[in-house]
């Protein structure tokens, strides 16, 4: 369509949209209703005609508050009177469901034993990520030892660039493996710890991509995706095999012999230093929780074949929930949440992250921004060029543009000047209108994200209860857990260790979150759950896991 013929009908379209105002509508339905720019094309001006009536705009018209005020209630209306909550109990149903049947998510760890904060001693852990590893020696120093509980001795960071990700199969391994020696070389710890294929350098890790875990220290490679090639060849071999084979090239004896994914981590790593620790939160690029739940929930096809030891003695396990999977045919979503799914390669697969995390929300507030701009006149009305591609405006933008709370916003303004710049500057007003925009799309992602541990939250509750009373002997091991989780759950406050770029570093996003979740547990007292930041959790998860390890066959 010529660009004249576009902009009288935007031109027709507007005043169509103010006409029905007047009738009752809010700007935004109004103008919605008769213009669709992510459709592509504008309705005619007969159409549009047709969809107002006539009048005339009243003075002193905000439209872009009108269109802020539609905005806050399409992403946050569903909260209200009770909202949230009769949401989190569909959640519940949710979970509770898929604890049962689907073998995707709801997945029980190898870790039953949470830490009693008595461990102590070095450790060798591995954090593998789509962007780094890092190598890490860490100390446990026991519960005891207040504000000086672990540290790293010594620790050192590899950028995993595209280089890196093109290594196929061993050859990454012997990346890694050469990375491990130039760590360990600069403490001496080899020379210390003697290590050799008698007495073995124990190993925990924090691995990031698809396993199939067959032990606490051992699973099956799989696909990695993310751009990695390292699995070429060695899908279905052990990883621990792997990794210990990449580590003898290099004159190093070690036993990989604690496995954990990222979510499990950073519970247990929190649980090492907070006894209330039972779930944990992972929100930044993706989203994730970890829950600490009754075996007895889960169906035992679940557990695949694991030996009778492990089930004769877990009363409990660390459950990785995938809970970006959840959410089908339950979440608020909004036009531009449809829009946003229907352009997804896998539009099912993750329902609840669309909405939630750090990938995701920049996305969201670009597509609301192709509507409002030329609805409201924000930013001239003219989009910014390098906002018409996908994924073009990131959620660290939004992060930083709301980050600035002075009046004229120098910084923030600056900011999106540079990284989508266009023919018509942006104003301060401008800036206003796009942070208050990402507040209310940051906002509802808080509100799902509390909504999720609070389903968590009431499950844990009803499944213990459930356990106690279907115990025979009130004086048995698993009777007395049971028990005594019952009491962390109904009694007190269980933490939630967190972690992810978002949840930390969003302005706001925290005490938003803890507020939705202090809200649902509204007339508990004292009971409910507080959010705790778990620094370097995988690291010390995975050395914790490790030290939980050893000090059970120690025990044995």
């Amino acid at each position: 369509m010529p660009l004249v013929s576009t902009m009288t009908s935007l031109r027709e379209a507007l005043v169509a949209a103010i006409k029905s105002l007047l009738r009752g509508k809010s700007f935004i339905k109004a103008f919605l209703a008769v213009w669709t720019p992510t459709a592509g094309t504008p309705v005619t001006t007969q159409d549009a005609a047709a969809a107002a009536a006539a009048g005339t705009p009243k003075a002193g018209a905000d439209p872009a508050a009108d269109f802020l005020a539609e905005i806050e209630h399409m992403f946050l209306g569903y909260i209200e009177d009770g909202g949230l909550k009769r949401f989190s109990r569909k959640l519940k149903r949710q979970f509770k469901e898929r604890l049962r049947s689907n073998p995707d998510c709801m997945l029980p760890s190898y870790n039953s034993q949470l830490p009693t904060g008595l461990e102590t001693g070095q450790y060798l852990a591995l954090d593998v990520g789509g962007s780094t590893l890092r190598v890490a020696l860490v100390d446990l120093r026991g519960r005891g030892t207040a504000g000086t509980e672990s540290g790293i001795v010594q620790m050192d960071s590899f950028k995993i660039d595209s280089d890196v990700r093109d290594l196929k199969g061993t050859e990454f391994f012997d990346w890694m493996a050469e990375r491990i020696h130039w760590t360990m070389a600069k403490d001496g710890s080899k020379e210390k710890k003697g290590h050799s294929p008698e007495e073995p350098l124990l190993v925990g890790l924090a691995w990031s991509f698809p396993i199939e875990q067959t032990s606490s220290k051992g699973g099956k490679l799989c696909g990695m995706g993310k751009g990695f090639l390292a699995h070429a060849g060695l899908i279905g071999e052990d990883l621990g095999d792997i990794i210990k084979t990449a580590c003898q090239k290099q004159g190093l004896h070690v036993e990989l012999s604690a496995i954990v994914n990222d979510s499990s981590a950073a519970l247990l790593s929190e649980a090492y230093l907070t006894p209330s620790t039972r779930f944990s939160l992972i929100l930044g690029t993706g989203v994730n929780i970890a829950a600490h739940l009754p075996v007895h929930t889960i169906d035992a096809a679940k557990f695949g074949a694991r030996p009778p030891s492990w089930h004769d003695a877990a009363s409990h396990v660390i459950v990785n929930t995938e809970l970006g999977m959840f959410g089908h045919d339950i979440l608020p979503l909004s036009k531009w949440d449809v829009l946003l799914k229907a352009a997804h390669p896998r539009p099912e697969f993750q329902p609840l992250e669309h909405l939630v995390s750090g990938y995701y929300l920049g996305e969201l507030c670009r597509l609301v921004l192709l509507d409002a701009i030329p609805a409201t006149g924000v930013f001239g009305g003219e989009v910014p060029p390098s906002l018409l591609t996908p994924y073009s405006l990131d959620t660290e933008t939004l992060s930083l543009i709301e980050a600035d709370k002075t009046p004229s916003h120098p910084t923030a303004l600056a900011l999106f000047t540079a990284r989508h710049p266009s023919p018509v500057p942006a104003t301060p007003s401008d800036i206003s209108f796009l942070r208050t925009l990402s507040s209310h799309i940051a906002r509802r992602s808080a509100s799902l994200v509390a909504a999720s541990l609070f389903a968590l939250w009431e499950l844990k509750s009803e499944s213990e209860r459930a356990l106690l009373d279907s115990l025979t002997d009130p004086s048995s091991p698993f009777a007395l857990e049971t028990e005594a989780e019952l009491a962390i759950a109904t009694k007190g406050r269980t933490a939630v260790a967190f972690n992810g770029s978002v949840v930390e570093r969003y302005p706001g996003y925290g005490s938003a979150l803890q507020g939705f979740v202090d809200g649902l547990v509204k007339g508990e007292g004292e009971v409910g759950m507080e959010l705790v930041e778990a620094s370097e959790s995988s690291l010390r998860g995975a050395a914790v896991a490790l030290a939980c390890l050893v000090g059970a066959e120690g025990g044995e």
